[in-house]
């Protein structure tokens, strides 16, 4: 039987990458996603591959979480792979010129939005006995850099919440790991430049970059070892890039 995979932020970058390789990989796919026509998109091309079922909602509104997750059909209940994907950073200023509206943008879809998809299907694991929950942090949740505050912040937070979370969890059987990328080509930059797509540019530019397909590849090996075998904590980096603001652009 078909291990079902949950994939909060599925419409974009490395949650559809990994939706993708994943249901190409015999998991069927829960998708998740605030855009309904990128939602229908991944559905029609994921559907030939593999069984789909789409929720549309924004993990900051958690009235609209817990009613998405609740409408699941019987049929999909079972959530076995949980991957905590749908995260953003919002500007780059020292703290003292940052905007509040990004700040709190930033709280409530990095750390708020993932607690508010958790805990409903942390409950349907403990029932199930099993589970394995993948969050996707970053290199910014290990170490801090200049203008990075409020993001850096929030992926400490998420590499805290990874630790404990799999400490509550280890009584239960389930799994909780973390993947921290660093610099992954996807439209990370595009978001948290505001859409300026010439800057955004600069970023990736000058050495390779990972892509979002490397992080689904390195998710789907994680997902996919022994039951006795958890890949608690992975950074990965582009081989040209040593820290968060350490970049070999040859």
């Amino acid at each position: 039987m078909k291990k079902t995979a949950f994939i909060t932020g599925a419409t974009s970058g490395i949650g559809r990458a990994t939706a993708l390789l994943l249901g190409k990989n015999g998991f069927r796919i829960i998708a998740t996603g605030r855009r309904q026509e990128r939602l229908d998109e991944l559905k029609k091309e994921l559907s030939k591959e593999t069984e789909i079922h789409t929720l549309n909602f924004d993990v900051r509104d958690q009235k609209a979480v817990l009613n998405a997750i609740e409408s699941l059909p019987e049929k999909w209940a079972t959530i076995d792979l949980l991957i905590n994907n749908a995260g953003n950073a919002h500007g780059l200023a020292s703290i003292e010129n940052g905007n509040m509206e990004d700040w709190e943008a930033m709280i409530d879809i990095n750390v708020k939005g993932l607690l508010y998809v958790s805990q409903p299907i942390i409950q349907k694991m403990i029932g199930q006995k099993a589970g394995h929950i993948i969050n996707i942090g970053s290199v910014a949740g290990k170490e801090a850099y200049p203008n990075g505050n409020v993001y850096c912040a929030s992926k400490h937070a998420v590499d805290a919440l990874n630790s404990s979370m799999r400490m509550d969890l280890n009584k239960y059987g389930i799994k909780v790991s973390q993947v921290a990328p660093g610099l992954v080509e996807t439209e990370f930059s595009l978001v948290r430049f505001k859409g300026d797509e010439d800057r955004s540019k600069t970023v990736y530019e000058g050495y390779d970059a990972l892509k979002a397909e490397d992080i689904a590849d390195l998710i789907l090996f994680m997902a996919t070892r022994p039951a006795h075998v958890n890949l608690a904590d992975v950074l990965i980096f582009p081989t040209a890039q040593a820290a968060s603001t350490m970049v070999n652009k040859s």
